[in-house]
């Protein structure tokens, strides 16, 4: 759905939200000062190595199997692609494991054996295991989401949304730590599989879900309706083929100010926004042309050339992904559920199993809008997370670009 203006985005968004940053993402194109922070341009085997540095600490491993470890990863998404394709009526996920070593795993139904392969990249081997035996499918697991979502939100009103977890093949819902405890999960949780047909699991996710908020006092600036100002971090470059400008979450303000790293400001108008079921994306408008340019970090003056897009359904658990966000900074981690649902109506209504999960406390207010990818790849556009109001979050969900509203693509 796509809406002019934005009173049903903003009433989601005031329910919560990552809001507070619509600063230097995508850099605008325009004559600056020296910046105060020099920026550059790095190849795509510097940004390779800069996600690959915080994989190495993760994983324990150096800084130069790191980065084959991740190139591997990125070249075993067009095989994954494929497997999803043969096996498209057995499958229920498709995951990577870090530990102890490197290696794929794909969930499939039925009890057919399924030969193990692998890839090689830069020599590095990087094992395809097959398991059977799932009781039922990813899209059996989406379809329930779907078909039973208010009466699973009944059982427990104030759960934190809920997901596909693609190596169990299990409905994952994420309960309050009161609710983790209660004595009568175990029925809550025979009641749900009974309603649904899939097998159900209730994990802890102890602060609120919710839109990356909107907080005064940052960087954007822009004025909301309710007469404050507020900020975001804004995504990347996007292009209708005539008009270019930047992305960021639909919570954010209409009319926005870029800030540069220099302290040069440009206004930006708004072309629209779209914040309902499988999106939250506003785009804001720039004078001059676009480069596909992005930050990665704009705090070291770390830009990016953005080569591609990884799309939703290619992306897999235990993906390495790294996003930056104006409150918290640059920061890798794990994705978690690929086809996530979050609570409530902060879609502008009900939200679509659509979302995507990566499990970190890196993430605070004023992250909404901020990129989501892997070296110069796109993966998706922040929204929201499990706290970061005042305090650092369980996790964040992210909008996939293939969820660009229609018409606009990402310029690269």
């Amino acid at each position: 759905m796509r809406m002019s203006n934005k009173p049903m985005a903003l009433i989601a968004a005031m329910v919560a939200g990552f809001a507070t940053t619509v600063t230097a993402q995508a850099p605008l194109v325009r004559p600056a000062p020296v910046a105060t922070v020099p920026v550059r341009i790095q190849t795509s085997a510097e940004a390779l190595a800069q996600d690959a540095a915080g994989y190495a600490r993760r994983y324990g491993v150096t800084p130069e199997q790191a980065v084959l470890r991740l190139r591997a990863l990125q070249a075993s998404a067009a095989v994954t692609d494929s497997i999803r394709q043969t096996f498209r009526e057995r499958l229920v996920g498709v995951s990577i494991d870090h530990a102890p070593s490197l290696r794929l795993s794909v969930l499939l139904t039925g009890t057919a054996p399924v030969a193990d392969t692998s890839i090689a990249v830069d020599g590095l081997v990087l094992p395809i295991l097959f398991r059977t035996g799932a009781a039922t499918t990813g899209d059996d697991v989406i379809r329930a989401m779907l078909q039973r979502a208010p009466e699973l939100n009944a059982l427990l009103p104030q759960n934190r949304g809920m997901g596909l977890d693609a190596r169990t093949g299990e409905l994952v819902m994420l309960v309050r730590a009161t609710d983790a405890t209660r004595p009568d999960l175990a029925a809550i949780r025979e009641r749900a599989e009974a309603l649904t047909g899939v097998k159900v699991r209730f994990d802890l996710a102890d602060r609120t879900v919710e839109d990356l908020a909107l907080a005064g006092g940052a960087r954007i600036v822009g004025v909301h309706a309710d007469g404050k100002r507020y900020a975001c971090t804004t995504g990347f470059a996007v292009t209708d083929g005539t008009r270019s400008g930047i992305a960021t979450a639909a919570h954010c303000p209409d009319e926005v100010v870029y800030q540069d790293p220099d302290g040069g400001a440009v206004a930006l108008a708004f072309a629209g926004q779209w914040g309902a079921r499988t999106q939250d994306v506003q785009v804001n408008l720039s004078a001059a042309p676009q480069l596909p340019l992005f930050y990665a970090d704009r705090r070291i003056g770390s830009l990016r050339t953005l080569a591609g897009a990884r799309s939703r359904l290619s992306t897999r658990a235990g993906e390495w992904l790294c996003h930056y966000g104006e409150s918290s900074g640059y920061s890798c981690a794990e994705v978690e559920l690929t086809q996530f649902a979050p609570p409530g109506l902060l879609c502008g209504g009900a939200c679509a199993p659509t979302w995507v999960t990566v499990r970190t406390s890196d993430c605070r207010s004023g992250d909404s809008g901020g990129p989501v990818f892997g070296g110069d790849i796109a993966f998706g556009i922040t929204k929201g997370g499990s706290g970061g109001r005042n305090t650092r979050c369980n996790f964040y969900f992210y909008m996939s670009t293939d969820f660009l509203p229609i018409g606009w693509r990402l310029l690269r």
